[in-house]
């Protein structure tokens, strides 16, 4: 399906509103190295992405977003302070909507400045409210941040701290891990038997047949160990992962979840930095005239779709439309500047908007 020009006219506008903000206009090429997106994202990417190859640059994709490349560009030669906003098309693959386009605009915002984390965070938020707001959409927000400080705080191994944070953005994943960690769910009977093997002093090498898989003898062999280790460990405590709960459930109001966050912070106080750092973020939210009183706040939100985010997440929805995805989407990923950077990293938050999207909740052909 082609773009409109309802849609890029669209783009324009808000490029031009971004600009007007103190943003400078970057580009990004349409071809993208897929050693760095698969370095990020793993193999599941491809399942998302155009993939091609190239005889003298190797495999490389159509561009899936336009965070990546910019997050590298400014990583290797940006000055700091430095505010960037773009627009252009970005491809995703649909295999499961074919109702959705696979080629779409994307108009974003990219703050790159460690002076004041939590005003660049309203900055970002403020700004997309400000020129999204003729259209009535419903604000959602977030926090990665505190439920990874919530798994940081846990009373268990590193080991098991790790393999959450891992999935932190796969729901069901973290929930699996969480209850065999917790012990509520049995080992299952196939690891079960290989661990008894194990103690038995059995060489399970000699049942298993010729070694023809990926991983190499000195990888399983690590594995294993790392699976007896974590059989001798206790359950996390239950009223350890009772809070963790309650700290996943939590969906109300901001200045509600900040309190109960901090009533919580008294059990488990490794929480109370990132409770700090989300009453910084409201008290900044306040001060650039957002109503966070009426500002909805989800511990959870923003753990299916936006993977490489660490802190501050936020989305905004078309209520009535539950046929469109979401109107735009941001927020910070810290982590992100020091994988791109080798090391070198630089607090950065930014969002996208969709202007066909846009474009049709304003009465435009999109």
């Amino acid at each position: 399906m082609s773009i409109k020009p309802e849609a890029r006219a669209e783009a324009l506008r808000l490029r031009a509103f971004f600009e007007a903000a103190g943003a400078r206009p970057v580009e990004a090429d349409i071809l993208q190295p897929a050693e760095t997106l698969l370095d990020l994202y793993g193999e599941d990417i491809r399942a998302r992405a155009y993939v091609t190859s190239d005889p003298l640059r190797g495999e490389r994709m159509l561009r899936p977003d336009f965070t990546v490349p910019v997050v590298q560009m400014h990583m290797a030669d940006g000055a700091e302070p430095a505010r960037y906003t773009y627009a252009g098309e970005v491809f995703r693959r649909q295999e499961h909507d074919a109702g959705r386009p696979s080629e779409y605009l994307q108009v974003g915002y990219e703050v790159f400045d460690g002076s004041d984390p939590a005003a660049a965070d309203a900055e970002v938020f403020a700004l997309f409210l400000d020129v999204l707001s003729p259209l009535g959409l419903r604000a959602a927000t977030g926090d990665i941040g505190v439920l990874k400080a919530a798994v940081l705080g846990l009373s268990t191994t590193e080991r098991r701290k790790q393999a959450l944070l891992r999935h932190i953005w796969r729901p069901r994943r973290f929930r699996a891990l969480l209850d065999r960690f917790g012990g509520k769910v049995p080992v299952p009977a196939a690891r079960k038997a290989l661990l008894a093997a194990l103690e038995r002093g059995e060489d399970v090498f000699a049942k298993a047949g010729p070694e023809n898989g990926l991983r190499s003898r000195a990888e399983v062999e690590a594995r294993l160990a790392a699976l007896r280790e974590d059989a001798a460990q206790p359950p996390i405590a239950a009223g350890e992962v009772e809070v963790l709960n309650d700290i996943l459930s939590l969906k109300e109001k901001m200045p509600n979840v900040v309190a109960n966050l901090g009533d919580i912070a008294v059990d488990l106080p490794a929480l109370l930095p990132a409770v700090e750092r989300l009453e910084r973020r409201m008290e900044a939210l306040a001060a650039r005239g957002v109503a966070v009183e009426a500002l909805d706040f989800e511990t959870s939100y923003g753990r299916t779709q936006m993977e490489y985010y660490d802190g501050f997440v936020f989305g905004f929805y078309a209520d009535g439309r539950a046929d469109l995805p979401p109107v735009a989407t941001g927020g910070r990923y810290d982590a992100l500047t020091e994988v791109l950077g080798r090391g070198t990293s630089i607090p950065a938050v930014g969002g996208v908007i969709r202007p066909e999207i846009v474009s049709l909740l304003r009465g435009g052909a999109a």
